[in-house]
């Protein structure tokens, strides 16, 4: 399947979706504290978005009953809102979906909830740097398998973990498109498609510390690492633009 080239108008739809990701993330980082649930910040956040124009694309997405996807301490992804009341010291995964005129958005953060231990700070870093020391690499002509390798050397080098069998994505006009980009990678670097001008898609380093095998609970959503250990996850939305990567998903 080819993977679409996006014109500038359809970006600047794409930014405004991802804005609003970005803004609803910024906003639910500055009024999470402990003591609150996990399902009052998805309504916070999905009464916020849609404040600013947008619709909460994760609702009902292959069913998943929530706005946000809120993974606390050991979920690296997908974890389902319930009546769990975050404490001081939790770390707490924010992913949010957008559609704005029929494109989406989608970013995600790892948060701390109050004061956090230096271990899980550099664990939160780490899905952050190995993010954006990516996306600084991207360029047209490298291929997405070359991405791949980066993520999982900024990970590794670190001494953490990708997790497997998740990944990264195309983005537009479907929430989930071609190519998936793993967190790792399989086969040679200098084989499958190549970055081009006008590609839009996600980056989203999920990390763990001593297994990268990914164990899903009994909600069917939520994905945790088989060893056990907290992990954290980052996401931003870029689109390739006169060679080079721009973030979407700012505030």
């Amino acid at each position: 399947m080819a993977i679409p080239l996006r014109k500038p108008a359809e970006i600047d739809t794409l930014r405004r979706a991802g804005a609003v990701v970005g803004q609803t993330l910024e906003y639910l980082q500055s009024i999470v504290k402990p003591g609150m649930s996990l399902i009052e910040i998805d309504a916070l956040g999905e009464a916020f978005l849609r404040k600013l124009g947008a619709e909460p694309s994760f609702k009902g997405l292959y069913g998943f009953p929530a706005a946000v996807c809120t993974s606390v301490n050991e979920v690296v992804i997908h974890g389902v809102p319930t009546d769990y009341k975050v404490q001081e010291g939790d770390i707490l995964g924010l992913d949010i979906g957008t559609k704005i005129d029929g494109y989406y958005g989608d970013a995600a953060i790892t948060m701390p909830v109050g004061e956090i231990s230096e271990e899980d700070q550099r664990l939160i870093d780490c899905s952050k740097e190995a993010l954006y020391e990516a996306i600084e690499a991207i360029r047209p002509g490298m291929r997405f398998k070359e991405l791949s390798a980066i993520l999982e050397e900024s990970i590794t080098s670190r001494g953490y973990v990708p997790l497997r069998n998740y990944c990264g994505h195309g983005i537009g006009t479907k929430p989930h498109d071609e190519p998936n980009i793993l967190n790792y990678l399989e086969g040679k670097p200098k084989q499958g498609p190549k970055i081009k001008n006008g590609m839009v898609f996600c980056l989203e380093p999920m990390v763990c510390q001593k297994s990268g095998e990914p164990v899903v609970l009994e909600d069917d959503w939520s994905v945790v690492s088989e060893d056990g250990l907290r992990a954290s996850h980052y996401e931003h939305q870029v689109a390739v633009v006169d060679g080079k990567a721009v973030i979407l998903t700012l505030p």
